[in-house]
């Protein structure tokens, strides 16, 4: 006669396959990052499209209006850094949601 059935466990994590789910939770929260910073672009570029440079300290110009989308970059990039509006936690949980689910994202 068979004994008792063993109690379902959640398997364990082993050495092997914890260093890779922590590898792609940062592959995932930097992705979210990086979409938080292109969000963050796209919504200051209007706002810096309507300033006057010509009227600023510097004079403004082409040279200034050429590199401008750089800048705003920038800013994106160094808010999105700093923990920007929370975007980027949104689209993280919502990946590992997907990635849970064992669904793929969209390309």
């Amino acid at each position: 006669m068979p004994g008792p059935a063993a109690p379902a466990t959640p398997p364990v994590a082993t050495a092997v396959t914890q260093p890779r789910a922590s590898a792609n939770h940062a592959r995932l929260r930097e992705t979210a990052r990086q979409f938080e910073a292109q969000m963050l672009g796209q919504m200051l570029q209007p706002i810096f499209a309507t300033t006057d440079a010509s009227r600023s300290r510097f004079g403004g110009g082409a040279g200034e209006a050429q590199w401008r989308p750089m800048m705003v970059d920038a800013y994106a990039q160094a808010a999105s850094r700093r923990g920007g509006f929370g975007i980027a936690d949104a689209v993280y949980r919502h990946m590992l949601r997907v990635q849970d689910a064992g669904r793929t994202l969209p390309r």
